[in-house]
């Protein structure tokens, strides 16, 4: 498909990344030559390769190459513990890497490597043939059945499911994306989501499927808030694909206008309809990753609507059935069961798990399989589908999907822990996990410590912002862990007292005990000193685009987001602040 319009597009640009321009018969060039060299070391039909590089043309090119030479791509995100990553390139077991000379990810393991920058490697390149491959240049044939990508995702017995996606739901994706936000030559399609969740393959695919422009940008440049406003302005795209957390946080004057906006990777509101969709055109997606990247798409949405995950797309089903697998009446709630050409064909190296999720669809033909979501809704009269909630312990924080039983089997596989549970607290923007464990007898940890055990193996969006100590967890009358009392001991555990008049603990200038206050309050911590880090208090990216804004408008300074990642301490945070504020005096 991307061959087809590289060839009618062919000098248009296909992806911008800061002054560079690729056009699309460079970027099919440049991935026809590295697929030639990876066919000659290895890559096949249902091979995995694993991929970490930063945000770049070169990543959009080493995506395309193994593709084209028949592999399937494994993202790997550097930022990731090491353990996690570990577990992945074991479970997978990729050919080899393909990195960057500036990313040298820990896996733990020893993985061959491929450098695509480095000099050797760019000259082999650069001897193979340009032209696009055929069936005769692979291993063995491509067909639809085979993989395209493997994404793990958060567990709920603790250890992250590789979900294996295949080629054959990718048409009725091109065809969807057609018929909903309609990207054409001209458009400019944000490239946002990271290439760890599957959600980047709508983007790119938007854009390199349809003619249109991928735009790319560093991570810094698309934090929500005013950097991700920033850069929708200064590239004037076109169509964008953001969680509602992002869409929350960023102020919609200025961009998107006339173009296209969609909320994914978790509930969106009415807030954010009223928001986003005057002046644009605004949809809802919804689906899993054990789906290619979506089932449902619901919009053009208005302020007047209902907000629904909408209809099914070309290719692909979704049946409501009740526990006993029967189908409900419109109108009734149960769980969702997606089906279809997009349906994963299961997890990798995980057949019992694979058979419990994907069970035969009594409603289709021999051999046929429907996914059972975990989410629950209903469908209307006119067949647009609500969605009501989970009915297990999957959550959203900040758009990831978190088991918080995986969270809580890495907690309790701490010596020193008896029994751990999770719960989420907070708004769509201040979304923090808590944990609350109980030690056992004579055990002597501290809560920092757990919460430091946990970021050994966990990404940041799944370790606990706190962790608290209990002598025992609250149980409901049948014995079961009392997960709202849970709630309401971290809401309270939260709650910033009121601002005192004669600053923060510790704090010894005026900025200080600002920072130190509008930290407090942002977080809801009970305290927060000089020497405390952002991020160890439970701060994350999204609440460090809201801490800048209010500094600017507390103190009139704009602190560069990139101080807020690089200090260590809320102290040397103050410095930059005051060196900020005197450079604008």
């Amino acid at each position: 498909m991307f061959e087809s319009i590289a060839v009618r597009a062919g000098d248009d640009p296909a992806v911008v990344y800061g002054n560079r321009v690729t056009t699309y018969a460079e970027l099919n060039t440049r991935a026809n030559r590295l697929a030639r060299v990876l066919v000659e070391r290895g890559v096949a039909p249902d091979t995995a390769v694993a991929v970490s590089m930063p945000k770049s043309d070169e990543l959009i090119v080493v995506l395309l190459a193994v593709l084209k030479a028949g592999g399937a791509y494994l993202p790997l995100d550097p930022q990731y513990p090491a353990k996690r990553l570990a577990h992945m390139v074991q479970d997978t077991r990729p050919l080899f890497l393909i990195r960057s000379e500036t990313v040298v990810p820990d896996l733990g393991v020893p993985v061959a490597e491929l450098v695509v920058d480095a000099p050797e490697t760019v000259r082999d390149i650069a001897r193979h043939a340009g032209h696009d491959l055929t069936d005769t240049c692979r291993r063995a044939p491509l067909l639809p059945e085979h993989l395209m990508y493997v994404i793990y995702t958060s567990g709920s017995t603790g250890t992250p499911k590789g979900v294996a996606v295949t080629h054959t739901g990718v048409a009725d994706i091109v065809a969807a994306q057609a018929a909903t936000i309609a990207p054409r030559p001209g458009d400019r399609v944000l490239q946002w989501a990271s290439i760890s969740f599957d959600a980047a393959f709508w983007d790119w695919s938007a854009a390199l499927l349809s003619g249109a422009t991928l735009v790319m940008a560093p991570s810094d440049e698309l934090l929500p808030g005013p950097p991700l406003h920033e850069t929708l302005h200064r590239h004037a795209i076109t169509h964008a694909v953001l969680p509602p957390v992002a869409l929350s946080a960023t102020d919609q004057e200025g961009v998107l206008v006339g173009g296209t906006v969609m909320s994914t990777g978790d509930a969106c509101t009415r807030a954010l309809v009223e928001k986003w969709s005057p002046g644009r055109r605004m949809y809802n997606g919804y689906g899993p990753t054990e789906t290619t990247v979506g089932s449902t798409i619901a919009g053009p949405v208005t302020t007047s609507d209902e907000i629904t995950i909408g209809t099914p797309w070309q290719g692909n089903t979704v049946q409501i059935r009740d526990e006993r697998l029967r189908l409900v009446d419109d109108g009734a709630d149960g769980e969702l069961y997606l089906a279809g050409n997009g349906l994963a064909r299961g997890y990798l190296n995980m057949p019992g798990l694979t058979a419990t999720r994907f069970v035969p669809d009594p409603s289709g033909p021999p051999g046929a399989r429907m996914y059972r979501s975990g989410d629950r809704g209903h469908r209307r009269d006119d067949g647009q589908l609500v969605f009501s909630g989970r009915g297990d312990g999957q959550v959203k924080i900040r758009g990831f999907r978190v088991e918080l039983g995986e969270v809580e089997a890495c907690l309790t596989a701490h010596p020193a822990v008896d029994v751990a549970a999770a719960v989420v607290v907070g708004d769509l923007e201040s979304a923090r996990l808590t944990a609350f464990v109980s030690i056992l007898d004579g055990a002597q940890i501290s809560g920092a410590e757990l919460r430091a055990h946990a970021a050994q193996t966990l990404p940041d969006h799944m370790v606990p912002s706190s962790v608290h100590l209990l002598t025992e967890l609250p149980v409901t009358a049948n014995g079961k862990i009392d997960r709202e009392a849970l709630r309401k001991l971290a809401r309270s555990a939260a709650r910033p007292d009121e601002r005192p008049e004669t600053g923060e603990a510790g704090a010894t200038t005026l900025v200080e005990r600002t920072l130190c206050y509008l930290v407090k309050d942002i977080l809801s911590v009970p305290e927060a000193k000089p020497s405390d880090n952002f991020f160890d208090l439970g701060g994350h990216s999204v609440l460090a685009t809201r801490l800048a804004g209010r500094l600017r408008d507390e103190l009139g300074v704009v602190v560069p987001m990139r101080a807020m990642f690089e200090t260590s301490t809320l102290s040397e945070l103050a410095s930059v602040v005051r060196a900020s504020m005197s450079s604008v005096r």
